[in-house]
């Protein structure tokens, strides 16, 4: 295996750990956002609100986001396997 293969198999590492958390973080995000702008309109400033909400938001977003993140992770593992064979 070259210094190539090893940058190549780390970047598409990180790419597919972006691909894989992104849609988590940001409706946890989104949701955080929203929750604070109730917040600050109702002038409520409990710390302990947001939490309840984003555990919602991320336990639905995992729901709907699963399958394709078992799919990725799934493709990647083959994708090693694949290298690991040919070497």
């Amino acid at each position: 295996m070259t210094e190539n293969d090893i940058i190549k198999l780390t970047y598409d590492t990180l790419i597919i750990t972006l691909k894989v958390s992104a849609p988590l973080l940001i409706i946890s995000l989104i949701t955080g956002l929203i929750i604070s702008i109730l917040q600050t309109t109702t002038s409520i400033q409990e710390q302990t609100l947001t939490f309840v909400p984003k555990l919602i938001a991320v336990f639905l977003a995992i729901m709907l986001f699963s399958a394709y993140i078992i799919h990725t992770l799934t493709d990647f593992t083959n994708q090693l396997f694949n290298l690991i064979v040919n070497f």
